[in-house]
Protein backbone atom coordinates (compact mmCIF):
# COMPACT_ATOMS: atom_id res chain seq x y z
CA UNK A 1 0.00 0.00 0.00
CA UNK A 2 1.35 3.14 -1.13
CA UNK A 3 1.47 6.54 1.55
CA UNK A 4 -1.63 7.94 0.07
CA UNK A 5 -3.90 5.06 -0.10
CA UNK A 6 -2.73 4.67 3.45
CA UNK A 7 -3.51 8.35 4.09
CA UNK A 8 -6.73 7.84 2.34
CA UNK A 9 -7.54 4.55 4.14
CA UNK A 10 -7.06 6.85 7.57
CA UNK A 11 -9.49 9.54 5.79
CA UNK A 12 -12.22 7.43 4.80
CA UNK A 13 -13.44 6.14 8.11
CA UNK A 14 -16.01 2.72 7.73
CA UNK A 15 -15.55 2.19 4.43
CA UNK A 16 -19.25 2.52 2.34
CA UNK A 17 -19.11 -0.94 1.06
CA UNK A 18 -18.88 -4.00 2.96
CA UNK A 19 -14.82 -5.31 2.90
CA UNK A 20 -14.23 -8.39 1.84
CA UNK A 21 -13.70 -10.98 4.88
CA UNK A 22 -10.11 -11.52 6.36
CA UNK A 23 -9.49 -14.99 7.45
CA UNK A 24 -8.60 -15.25 10.96
CA UNK A 25 -4.59 -15.14 11.30
CA UNK A 26 -3.41 -18.26 13.49
CA UNK A 27 -0.18 -16.63 13.65
CA UNK A 28 -1.42 -13.77 15.64
CA UNK A 29 -1.73 -14.14 19.55
CA UNK A 30 -5.84 -14.42 19.96
CA UNK A 31 -7.53 -13.68 23.17
CA UNK A 32 -8.98 -16.38 24.61
CA UNK A 33 -12.92 -16.55 24.38
CA UNK A 34 -15.03 -14.83 26.97
CA UNK A 35 -17.25 -16.02 29.14
CA UNK A 36 -20.99 -16.32 27.50
CA UNK A 37 -22.68 -14.62 29.81
CA UNK A 38 -25.48 -12.68 28.25
CA UNK A 39 -29.43 -13.78 28.23
CA UNK A 40 -31.02 -14.11 24.67
CA UNK A 41 -32.76 -10.58 24.92
CA UNK A 42 -28.96 -8.75 26.21
CA UNK A 43 -27.25 -10.81 22.74
CA UNK A 44 -29.87 -8.78 20.93
CA UNK A 45 -28.99 -5.64 22.06
CA UNK A 46 -25.15 -6.29 21.85
CA UNK A 47 -25.82 -6.78 18.31
CA UNK A 48 -28.00 -3.25 18.30
CA UNK A 49 -25.15 -1.48 19.80
CA UNK A 50 -22.71 -2.91 17.01
CA UNK A 51 -25.03 -2.05 14.23
CA UNK A 52 -25.12 1.07 15.01
CA UNK A 53 -21.67 2.08 13.28
CA UNK A 54 -23.69 0.69 10.01
CA UNK A 55 -26.14 2.04 7.42
CA UNK A 56 -29.61 0.03 7.93
CA UNK A 57 -29.13 -1.65 4.69
CA UNK A 58 -26.24 -3.12 5.75
CA UNK A 59 -27.73 -4.64 9.03
CA UNK A 60 -29.02 -7.83 7.15
CA UNK A 61 -25.26 -8.87 5.95
CA UNK A 62 -23.73 -8.07 9.06
CA UNK A 63 -25.99 -9.51 11.97
CA UNK A 64 -25.17 -12.67 11.44
CA UNK A 65 -21.72 -12.38 11.16
CA UNK A 66 -21.23 -10.34 14.26
CA UNK A 67 -23.97 -12.46 16.18
CA UNK A 68 -21.63 -15.71 15.54
CA UNK A 69 -17.88 -13.65 16.57
CA UNK A 70 -20.24 -13.33 20.03
CA UNK A 71 -20.88 -16.73 19.77
CA UNK A 72 -17.51 -18.29 19.02
CA UNK A 73 -15.19 -15.43 21.21
CA UNK A 74 -17.99 -13.68 23.79
CA UNK A 75 -16.87 -10.18 21.94
CA UNK A 76 -17.78 -8.51 18.52
CA UNK A 77 -14.95 -7.58 17.30
CA UNK A 78 -15.61 -6.98 13.50
CA UNK A 79 -12.91 -8.52 12.50
CA UNK A 80 -13.44 -7.89 8.70
CA UNK A 81 -13.30 -4.16 9.01
CA UNK A 82 -9.33 -5.04 10.10
CA UNK A 83 -7.13 -2.77 8.45
CA UNK A 84 -5.36 -4.52 5.49
CA UNK A 85 -2.19 -2.07 5.76
CA UNK A 86 0.69 -3.12 8.01
CA UNK A 87 -0.07 -1.31 11.80
CA UNK A 88 2.66 0.02 13.64
CA UNK A 89 3.72 3.63 14.56
CA UNK A 90 4.77 5.77 11.39
CA UNK A 91 6.78 8.65 11.43
CA UNK A 92 4.00 11.83 12.18
CA UNK A 93 4.28 13.33 9.00
CA UNK A 94 3.09 10.33 7.29
CA UNK A 95 -0.55 10.18 8.97
CA UNK A 96 -2.81 13.10 7.11
CA UNK A 97 -3.60 15.66 10.08
CA UNK A 98 -4.87 19.27 10.31
CA UNK A 99 -2.14 19.29 13.34
CA UNK A 100 -0.01 18.08 14.77
CA UNK A 101 -1.49 16.69 17.94
CA UNK A 102 -4.17 15.28 16.01
CA UNK A 103 -1.16 13.09 14.08
CA UNK A 104 0.69 12.09 17.39
CA UNK A 105 -2.40 10.67 18.63
CA UNK A 106 -2.81 8.68 15.35
CA UNK A 107 0.70 7.55 16.34
CA UNK A 108 0.40 6.49 19.64
CA UNK A 109 -2.94 4.11 18.66
CA UNK A 110 -1.07 2.50 16.09
CA UNK A 111 1.56 2.07 17.88
CA UNK A 112 -0.46 0.20 20.60
CA UNK A 113 -1.82 -2.10 17.74
CA UNK A 114 1.05 -2.47 16.83
CA UNK A 115 1.28 -6.76 16.57
CA UNK A 116 5.02 -6.21 18.31
CA UNK A 117 3.57 -4.55 21.19
CA UNK A 118 0.22 -5.90 21.31
CA UNK A 119 -0.99 -8.69 23.00
CA UNK A 120 -3.86 -9.75 21.04
CA UNK A 121 -3.62 -7.11 18.21
CA UNK A 122 -6.97 -8.70 16.38
CA UNK A 123 -8.59 -7.78 19.15
CA UNK A 124 -7.71 -4.61 19.74
CA UNK A 125 -5.68 -5.38 23.18
CA UNK A 126 -2.69 -3.98 23.78
CA UNK A 127 -1.61 -5.86 27.40
CA UNK A 128 -3.15 -6.92 30.71
CA UNK A 129 -5.24 -9.47 29.03
CA UNK A 130 -7.96 -7.37 28.37
CA UNK A 131 -6.26 -3.58 28.31
CA UNK A 132 -8.22 -2.37 25.20
CA UNK A 133 -7.40 0.39 22.85
CA UNK A 134 -10.91 0.31 21.63
CA UNK A 135 -13.88 -2.59 21.57
CA UNK A 136 -14.07 -3.14 17.74
CA UNK A 137 -12.54 -2.42 14.44
CA UNK A 138 -15.32 0.12 13.48
CA UNK A 139 -14.32 2.11 16.29
CA UNK A 140 -10.79 2.50 15.26
CA UNK A 141 -12.02 3.93 11.78
CA UNK A 142 -14.18 6.31 12.87
CA UNK A 143 -11.30 7.59 15.53
CA UNK A 144 -8.99 7.36 12.53
CA UNK A 145 -11.24 9.54 10.61
CA UNK A 146 -12.17 11.97 12.94
CA UNK A 147 -8.55 12.68 14.27
CA UNK A 148 -7.69 13.40 10.43
CA UNK A 149 -10.20 15.84 10.21
CA UNK A 150 -9.22 17.64 13.74
CA UNK A 151 -8.35 21.15 13.95
CA UNK A 152 -6.20 22.58 16.91
CA UNK A 153 -9.60 24.39 18.14
CA UNK A 154 -11.19 20.87 18.35
CA UNK A 155 -11.59 18.00 21.15
CA UNK A 156 -12.45 14.70 20.15
CA UNK A 157 -14.31 12.82 23.12
CA UNK A 158 -14.17 9.15 23.94
CA UNK A 159 -16.33 6.85 26.01
CA UNK A 160 -15.15 3.39 26.74
CA UNK A 161 -13.51 3.22 22.76
CA UNK A 162 -16.68 4.87 21.20
CA UNK A 163 -16.10 8.40 19.89
CA UNK A 164 -18.79 10.79 20.51
CA UNK A 165 -17.42 12.99 18.19
CA UNK A 166 -15.46 16.17 17.74
CA UNK A 167 -16.63 19.31 19.86
CA UNK A 168 -15.46 22.72 19.50
CA UNK A 169 -12.81 23.99 21.93
CA UNK A 170 -10.00 25.77 22.09
CA UNK A 171 -5.67 25.66 21.32
CA UNK A 172 -5.12 24.94 24.73
CA UNK A 173 -7.42 22.07 25.44
CA UNK A 174 -6.96 18.60 25.02
CA UNK A 175 -7.27 17.34 21.78
CA UNK A 176 -8.71 13.39 23.26
CA UNK A 177 -10.16 13.60 26.00
CA UNK A 178 -11.01 10.01 27.19
CA UNK A 179 -12.78 7.69 29.80
CA UNK A 180 -12.50 3.97 29.99
CA UNK A 181 -14.68 1.43 32.38
CA UNK A 182 -16.81 4.32 33.85
CA UNK A 183 -18.78 2.25 36.43
CA UNK A 184 -19.83 2.29 39.96
CA UNK A 185 -18.97 0.08 42.30
CA UNK A 186 -22.22 -1.74 42.88
CA UNK A 187 -21.94 -2.74 39.17
CA UNK A 188 -17.67 -3.84 39.13
CA UNK A 189 -17.64 -6.90 39.51
CA UNK A 190 -15.77 -9.39 37.69
CA UNK A 191 -19.41 -10.62 35.80
CA UNK A 192 -20.46 -7.27 35.41
CA UNK A 193 -17.55 -6.22 33.24
CA UNK A 194 -17.82 -9.20 31.10
CA UNK A 195 -21.09 -8.17 30.92
CA UNK A 196 -20.88 -4.71 29.98
CA UNK A 197 -18.15 -5.17 28.05
CA UNK A 198 -19.75 -8.21 25.55
CA UNK A 199 -22.65 -5.89 25.08
CA UNK A 200 -20.23 -2.89 23.94
CA UNK A 201 -20.94 -0.26 26.38
CA UNK A 202 -17.89 -0.30 28.56
CA UNK A 203 -14.20 -1.29 27.97
CA UNK A 204 -11.07 -1.80 30.17
CA UNK A 205 -8.45 0.55 29.22
CA UNK A 206 -5.94 -0.37 31.65
CA UNK A 207 -3.13 2.75 32.54
CA UNK A 208 -2.15 2.85 29.03
CA UNK A 209 -3.86 1.08 26.40
CA UNK A 210 -7.16 2.80 26.04
CA UNK A 211 -5.85 6.34 26.73
CA UNK A 212 -3.10 5.26 23.79
CA UNK A 213 0.19 5.88 25.69
CA UNK A 214 1.93 2.49 26.00
CA UNK A 215 5.46 2.30 25.89
CA UNK A 216 6.47 -0.77 26.45
CA UNK A 217 7.67 -2.93 29.44
CA UNK A 218 10.11 -0.41 31.56
CA UNK A 219 7.55 0.31 34.43
CA UNK A 220 6.69 -3.60 34.99
CA UNK A 221 9.89 -4.98 34.54
CA UNK A 222 11.12 -2.27 37.01
CA UNK A 223 8.43 -2.74 39.68
CA UNK A 224 9.11 -6.44 39.40
CA UNK A 225 12.79 -6.40 39.76
CA UNK A 226 12.47 -3.88 42.94
CA UNK A 227 9.65 -6.60 44.53
CA UNK A 228 12.30 -9.74 43.76
CA UNK A 229 14.92 -7.86 45.12
CA UNK A 230 12.87 -6.79 48.47
CA UNK A 231 11.85 -10.70 48.46
CA UNK A 232 15.60 -11.41 49.02
CA UNK A 233 16.25 -8.63 51.84
CA UNK A 234 13.57 -10.21 53.07
CA UNK A 235 15.00 -13.83 53.30
CA UNK A 236 18.32 -12.49 54.18
CA UNK A 237 21.36 -13.62 52.46
CA UNK A 238 23.36 -13.57 49.00
CA UNK A 239 20.47 -13.38 46.16
CA UNK A 240 22.86 -15.24 43.52
CA UNK A 241 21.43 -18.66 43.35
CA UNK A 242 18.05 -18.20 44.93
CA UNK A 243 14.59 -19.48 42.97
CA UNK A 244 12.08 -17.07 41.60
CA UNK A 245 9.30 -19.15 40.66
CA UNK A 246 6.58 -17.11 38.92
CA UNK A 247 3.55 -18.11 35.99
CA UNK A 248 2.36 -16.12 33.30
CA UNK A 249 4.86 -13.67 30.53
CA UNK A 250 1.79 -11.99 30.08
CA UNK A 251 1.34 -9.32 27.53
CA UNK A 252 4.46 -7.01 28.38
CA UNK A 253 7.11 -8.52 27.78
CA UNK A 254 7.65 -11.10 30.28
CA UNK A 255 8.71 -8.84 32.88
CA UNK A 256 9.07 -11.84 35.64
CA UNK A 257 12.38 -13.59 33.84
CA UNK A 258 13.66 -10.30 33.00
CA UNK A 259 13.45 -9.09 35.92
CA UNK A 260 14.75 -12.24 37.29
CA UNK A 261 17.94 -11.38 35.42
CA UNK A 262 18.32 -8.06 36.62
CA UNK A 263 17.87 -9.13 40.21
CA UNK A 264 20.51 -11.92 40.00
CA UNK A 265 18.37 -14.91 40.92
CA UNK A 266 17.42 -18.23 38.42
CA UNK A 267 13.96 -18.15 37.26
CA UNK A 268 11.88 -20.88 36.53
CA UNK A 269 8.76 -19.42 34.66
CA UNK A 270 5.66 -21.54 33.68
CA UNK A 271 3.70 -19.91 30.75
CA UNK A 272 0.35 -22.26 29.25
CA UNK A 273 0.21 -19.95 25.90
CA UNK A 274 3.14 -21.22 23.48
CA UNK A 275 2.51 -17.95 21.25
CA UNK A 276 3.79 -15.84 24.12
CA UNK A 277 6.71 -17.78 24.79
CA UNK A 278 7.57 -17.85 21.20
CA UNK A 279 6.95 -14.33 21.05
CA UNK A 280 9.39 -13.47 23.89
CA UNK A 281 11.90 -15.18 22.16
CA UNK A 282 11.38 -13.22 19.10
CA UNK A 283 12.60 -10.67 20.93
CA UNK A 284 15.61 -11.63 21.92
CA UNK A 285 15.13 -12.15 25.67
CA UNK A 286 15.59 -16.06 25.57
CA UNK A 287 18.52 -15.45 24.32
CA UNK A 288 19.90 -13.36 26.72
CA UNK A 289 18.62 -15.91 29.48
CA UNK A 290 20.73 -18.53 27.95
CA UNK A 291 24.08 -16.23 28.23
CA UNK A 292 23.33 -15.79 31.73
CA UNK A 293 22.51 -19.20 32.53
CA UNK A 294 26.45 -19.92 31.51
CA UNK A 295 27.36 -17.52 34.76
CA UNK A 296 25.10 -18.83 37.20
CA UNK A 297 26.69 -22.27 37.25
CA UNK A 298 30.49 -21.15 37.00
Amino acid sequence: MTLQEFQADLRAGIPAEIPAAQPYDPTVNHAPKRKDILTKKEKQLALRNALRYFPASQHAALAPEFAKELHDYGRIYMYRYRPTYEMYARPIDAYPAKCKQAAAIMLMIQNNLDPAVAQHPHELITYGGNGAVFQNWAQYRLVMKYLSEMTDEQTLVMYSGHPLGLFPSHKDAPRVVVTNGMVIPNYSKPDDWERMNALGVSQYGQMTAGSYMYIGPQGIVHGTTITVLNASRKIGGEIGGKLFVTAGLGGMSGAQPKAGNIAGVVSITAEINPAATQKRYEQGWVDEVHENLDELFV
